[in-house]
């Protein structure tokens, strides 16, 4: 890949609005195709907002009838705002296009980021973005989930919706995302969303470093309904800023994504 150059679009009291970041993308994107630009990487912080990717359900969206943007990304509903860093690389891919290989560049990067903070963070099999591990005594199975469902907690409870679907924010806060750890739980750091469009990417990823985990207690994070949500703050027991993990990221994205070898496939 070519060099890969940095835009900051704002942070902090400037943070970005997600539908003028989403036409900022677009633009770039326009410019990537013919080659106006080299492969460029937009960081940013967010206002607050919920964006739903294409495969996302309406029993995973907010209880309350949060309004959400629906977006041209893969994946599911997400939220972004202050404390989470955000990165939307604009990338000519190698060809032959490989949109897995490009998800697993960007997990790498934060894998790396996180370790130079001191923390250790991995992949979890069938599931993008980057993770700290819960107990393995709690975690999922290869045969699907498994559920932690107390008595009188399936379809006949409230817990459950009409279908019998188990949706935890119907229990009470010390089963919402942003408590998995007190759970013993996995529990997602950093995640993923991509569209490639002509062999050029949008959209990208979502650091958590101090922000509001509580805003994810109103739907399903990514549809993921037995793991949760972290931060670097929270893990690491100490404020990890934004404008702390900023440089790191970007040196890593950029050792990442420069690399002309794409990386293995494999989780």
């Amino acid at each position: 890949m070519s060099e890969l150059r940095f835009v900051h679009l704002g942070f902090g009291e400037e943070a970005v609005e997600y539908r003028e970041a989403w036409q900022r993308q677009r633009e770039v994107h326009a410019a990537r195709l013919a080659d106006e630009v080299p492969d460029t990487c937009l960081l940013l912080e967010h206002q607050p907002v919920y964006t739903a990717g294409r495969r996302t359900e309406d029993s995973e969206r907010p209880l309350d009838g949060t309004p959400v943007v629906d977006v041209d990304r893969g994946g599911k509903i997400t939220w972004h705002g202050p404390g989470q860093l955000v990165g939307y690389p604009i990338l000519r891919l190698p060809r032959p296009v490989d949109v897995i290989a490009h998800v697993r560049r960007l997990e790498e990067a934060l894998i790396r980021t996180c370790a130079e903070f001191g923390l250790e963070t991995t992949r979890v099999e069938g599931r993008s973005g980057v993770w700290v591990l819960g107990d393995p005594a709690r975690r999922p199975g290869p045969g699907g989930l498994e559920l932690d469902l107390a008595p009188g907690a399936g379809a006949s409870s409230p817990a459950g919706d009409e279908d019998g679907e188990y949706d935890p924010r119907l229990r009470g806060p010390e089963y919402a995302p942003s408590n998995a750890g007190q759970r013993g739980e996995d529990r997602k750091l950093g995640a993923i969303g991509v569209r490639v469009a002509k062999g050029v990417t949008m959209h990208g990823f979502s650091l958590n470093c101090d922000p509001d985990n509580t805003w994810f207690d109103r739907i399903v994070p990514c549809g993921i309904r037995d793991a949760g949500v972290t931060s670097l703050s929270q893990e690491l027991g100490g404020r990890v800023s934004v404008a702390e993990v900023l440089p790191v990221a970007e040196k890593h994205l950029r050792a990442v994504l420069e690399e002309e070898a794409p990386l293995p496939r494999a989780v």
